[in-house]
């Protein structure tokens, strides 16, 4: 099938007795599509993370980006600002990370069935979405692993060999809520992994969101490049 343009829709995964978790997906104008599981950061699956379901789906991946406050709070959405950060703190606070990373392998799951997928999904997270991310790497089997300052990464480096494909780290250089020792030694432990990389931007925390108390362009942009070239070589997209 082929489309002029990118579509959006939610879909809805089941967990039985314990409700039902809202998965946002956005198809490009190409299908089949190899697929991007995307995953939130505290501020919910507002505008910021939709533009980057949007950038995906512009690039030819089908993107699907889940609800991970569902169980407790669904449809959370607050601005990144120092009042919406401080309120998304308390969200993160009521958040079983374990769970979290469990239904999103079922979204992962859910989008490798659908019929718009070819292959095995990747996943991509920032901020929470990036500690995740490396949970969804580690217990399941996307194709791919990106995690842009996921701040538990660094405490859960006993989990670096259960991660078996290709996993791209990003982090700031002045991130005051990871250490640069901690980065140092995530990135010492992972070069003993060929096929996982650290990137470090000479940025803040959460500088891919373009809110002004975050955002940094220069590393936005080179992050975001890598990035691309890094789903391009291990999820390419097929020429239409």
């Amino acid at each position: 099938m082929a489309a002029d343009r990118v579509t959006q829709r939610v879909d809805t995964i089941s967990f039985g007795e314990a409700g039902s978790m809202d998965l946002h997906v956005w198809t490009p104008a190409i299908v089949p599509a190899p697929a991007v599981l995307l995953v939130q950061e505290i501020f919910g699956v507002g505008p910021y993370i939709r533009s980057v379901a949007e950038r995906l789906a512009e690039a030819g991946y089908l993107v699907g980006a889940p609800d991970i406050f569902w169980r407790f709070h669904p449809g959370w959405v607050a601005e990144a600002t120092p009042e919406g950060t401080q309120a998304s703190i308390g969200k993160v606070a009521e958040l079983d990370v374990n769970q979290a990373i469990d239904d999103c392998g079922a979204a992962l799951t859910h989008l490798a069935g659908l019929d718009d997928v070819e292959g095995v999904p990747a996943v991509l997270g920032f901020c929470l979405g990036g500690t995740i991310a490396y949970g969804v790497a580690a217990r399941f089997e996307p194709s791919a692993c990106v995690s842009y300052y996921g701040s538990g990464v660094p405490a859960l480096l006993d989990q670096l060999a259960s991660v078996t494909c290709p996993t791209l780290f990003h982090f700031g250089s002045a991130d005051p809520y990871i250490p640069g020792a901690s980065i140092e030694a995530l990135a010492e432990a992972a070069a003993a992994f060929p096929h996982m990389a650290v990137n470090v931007e000479i940025a803040g925390h959460a500088f891919d969101n373009p809110a002004p108390m975050y955002h940094d362009e220069a590393a936005a942009r080179a992050a975001w490049s890598k990035t691309m070239a890094f789903l391009s070589q291990h999820l390419p997209v097929r020429s239409g």
